[in-house]
Parts: C-alpha cells; structure tokens; sequence
C-alpha cells in the first residue's frame, strides 16, 4: 500500500496533468474555429470543380485524345498512396483511423499483385508507416514548422505527384485523409485523384447531359483544370485534416481532463482513508498507553 507521501506526491502530479490538459483543449477550441471555417469554405469551391470537370469528362468519355489524368495510363498494376496525416499526436484516434484505412488499402493492394508506392504528408503517419512499409515509402512530406497551411503547400505535393505521374512511375493515385464532420466524428476517407475519378450521381448527370459551348476547346480546359484539381483535393484534404485534427485533439483532451480529475476523486478518497486510518491507530495506541500506566 501506497504511504501518505506518494499518494499525496501524485495527487499532486495528476493535477499538473490536468493543468496541462485543459490548456490544450482550450487551444484546440480556439485552433478549431478557424480551421473549421477554412475547411467549409474549401468546399463549395472543389465541388463546382468537380461538377465542370464531370461535365466535362463524360462529354470525352472514349476519347483517345483525352489527356492521361482523365483517361488513365490504361493498366493498373503500381498504386500512388498519398497518406496525410498530422504532425503531431495527443488527438484520439485521428492518424490511426487514417493509418489503419491505408495500411488495409495497401494490403489489399499486395494481396492482388500489384505495387504500392507511398507518399506520406505529415510526421505520425511516415513514422507508423515506415515500419511495416519502409521500403514501399518513396518521398515524405512535412509541414511541421508551418503555422498555416495554404494552398503552396498543397501545390508543393500535387507537384510531386504530377512529376511522378508525368515519368510513369504510377497508374493510379489515392488520398487519403480525414473528412471533418463534427468535433466529435472525423470520417477517414480514400479518395482516387488520378486518374480524376468523380461522382455518378444525379448532379453529375445532370451536368453532362447539358449543352455547353466551351472557348477555348474541351481539350484545353480538361489539360489546364485537371492539374489544378489535383492540388485543388489534396488543399481541401488537408484543411479538412487540420480541421479534424483540432476536433479530435479538444475531445480528447476534455476525455483526458475528466479522467484525470475521477482519478484526482479517487487518490483523495484514499488518501483520507488512509490517514483516518493512521490517526484512529495511533490514539488507540495512546489510550492503551494511558490504560496500562
């Protein structure tokens, strides 16, 4: 049994944990609103686009002439996985969630015969991913030291991306990340941006089956819309990361800031119990004392 000292030294220890961890859910809360809001805004913007270029594409589709990030190389054998996570932990199960989804995809991917290649944009997912995939990881990316992200820094992967694509050294690209819904739900999403894959729903046919003109030609458009798309997803990715991040990381630090303070309940009780228990023996060692003079 724990003395009075080290029950006291920890409740003492908890409580600076606690300090701690309620300073970053505070941090995270007001991180959160301006990433929340980044992403949302991000949204409407990467949808029209992917309306044009749906409109587009089904108005090319089976042409030879098409350009290759709408057509595809025509083989699927080596797979780009563009893996961003955060560059830090303490969120839940932010990066895992993200993690498990790519490793699975991978697998899979391996099981098949085919070649998996990864790119990884954020520290936590490189350093998991590095020890069952290490020789499969081709390039890692980090914006460890930037306070904002901004649109160079997803152009700065869709470069990359478009310079591997361009020397044929993959056939399909998938970003994965995590789509922000609310603080308390953060989606992890795959999503194949080369060759541009888009929705078949009821917009998208909707789109294609109206008449449009286009000056210059639906050749010219596709080959200058399709690379900015690319940059345009992994921008919207990675706001919808940041955004997902800070939500997971206020959670989990409110979880870990009650926690904290049921086990801070939980030492004090016993550290009164335990002293009680010191006091009522040694009075009961006066009395005998007394009783025996």
């Amino acid at each position: 049994m724990p003395s009075l000292k080290d029950l006291k030294n920890r409740i003492a220890s908890v409580k600076a944990t606690q300090k701690i961890t309620k300073a970053m859910k505070m941090v995270a809360a007001a991180k959160l609103r301006r990433a929340q809001e980044a992403a949302e805004a991000a949204r409407p913007y990467a949808e029209r686009m992917n309306k044009v270029l749906a409109s587009l594409s089904a108005a090319n589709a089976g042409n030879a002439e098409a350009p290759l990030l709408l057509s595809g190389t025509g083989k699927d054998q080596v797979h780009l996985l563009v893996v961003a996570t955060g560059e830090r932990g303490l969120a839940g199960g932010f990066n895992s969630s993200i993690i498990r989804l790519a490793r699975d995809h991978a697998q899979k991917l391996l099981a098949e015969g085919k070649t998996v290649k990864i790119l990884t944009v954020g520290r936590k997912g490189n350093d998991v991913l590095r020890r069952s995939f290490k020789d499969n990881i081709v390039h890692y990316i980090t914006f460890r030291e930037v306070k904002q992200l901004g649109f160079v820094q997803a152009d700065e992967v869709a470069q990359k991306v478009l310079q591997m694509f361009n020397a044929g050294e993959f056939d399909v690209a998938t970003l994965f990340f995590a789509r922000f819904q609310s603080v308390i739900s953060q989606v992890a999403t795959a999503q194949q941006i080369i060759p541009a894959k888009f929705e078949t729903g009821e917009t998208a046919s909707t789109a294609a089956s109206a008449l449009y003109e286009y000056e210059p030609s639906e050749q010219e458009i596709l080959e200058e819309l399709l690379p900015r798309n690319v940059a345009m997803q992994i921008f919207r990715a990675l706001l919808e990361n940041n955004a997902s991040f800070y939500g997971a990381q206020m959670s989990a630090m409110d979880n870990a800031t009650r926690n904290a303070g049921d086990m801070i309940n939980k030492l004090t009780l016993s550290y009164n119990r335990q002293r009680q228990a010191q006091i009522t023996k040694e009075l009961i060692e006066i009395i005998s004392g007394a009783e025996a003079l």
